[in-house]
C-alpha cells in the first residue's frame, strides 16, 4: 500500500511512498518470548497488518508462537488465509481436521526445523508433547488473516448461544454446557 497512492485500505490510509522510511516495514516484537502463564500454557505474538501497517495489500504476515511445557495453542480456524508453521525449538503435535463430510484428522509430530502446513480456514491445533518449553514462527498467506478459535467462539460468545442449541449439537447434557459456558 505505501506504494500506492493514498488510498483507504483494511481502515488505513495508505502512506505516500516518498515518505516511507524502514520504521514502515519494520516490528521487532517476534524476538520476545511471549507469556505462556495462561490456562492454555500458549501465547501467540502477531505480526500482522495491526503491527506493521505497511502490510496493507501486500497478503502476507508472521505469527511466533510460544508453548510452555505441554501448552496448547486451542483448536482454531484463520478464515482469510493459508498457515504454514516452521518449527523451531521442541517436540509439536499439530493438526487439522478435514471438513464434512468427513472430519478427517490429518497430524504429525514436528521437530526443530520441521514445517506443516494447515489450509486455508480448517480447524487446527498445536499441542507441545514435552516438558520444556517449545517455539513455532508461523507464515500466514493474509496481512489480516483473523483467528476464530473454537472453545470461545461456541461457549464464550456474547450473548451466549442458547444451551438448547449446544445441548443438540454436541449431545450433551444442559449441566456440561452451563459449566464450559462458565469458563468464558
Amino acid at each position: 500500500c505505501v506504494y500506492g497512492s493514498a488510498v483507504f485500505v483494511n481502515g488505513k490510509v495508505c502512506k505516500d511512498p516518498k515518505v516511507a522510511t524502514a520504521n514502515d516495514f519494520f516490528f521487532s516484537g517476534l524476538r520476545v518470548p511471549g507469556n505462556t502463564s495462561n490456562k492454555l500454557g500458549s501465547m501467540v505474538t502477531p505480526a500482522n497488518v495491526a503491527q506493521i501497517p505497511d502490510l496493507k495489500t501486500l497478503g502476507i504476515s508472521l505469527a511466533r508462537v510460544d508453548y510452555a511445557p505441554y501448552g496448547l495453542n486451542p483448536p482454531h480456524t484463520h478464515p482469510r488465509d493459508t498457515e504454514i508453521l516452521t518449527f523451531l525449538e521442541g517436540t509439536l503435535y499439530v493438526g487439522f481436521v478435514t471438513s464434512n463430510p468427513d472430519n478427517r484428522l490429518i497430524s504429525k509430530v514436528l521437530y526443530k526445523g520441521d514445517v506443516f502446513v494447515f489450509p486455508e480456514d480448517l480447524i487446527h491445533f498445536q499441542l507441545n508433547v514435552e516438558k520444556t518449553k517449545a517455539v513455532a514462527i508461523a507464515a500466514l498467506s493474509s496481512q489480516n488473516p483473523g483467528v476464530i478459535t473454537i472453545a470461545n467462539a461456541v461457549f464464550g460468545s456474547k450473548p451466549a448461544i442458547s444451551a438448547d442449541v449446544l445441548t443438540k449439537a454436541f449431545q450433551v447434557d444442559k449441566k456440561v454446557v452451563d459449566y464450559l459456558q462458565s469458563q468464558f
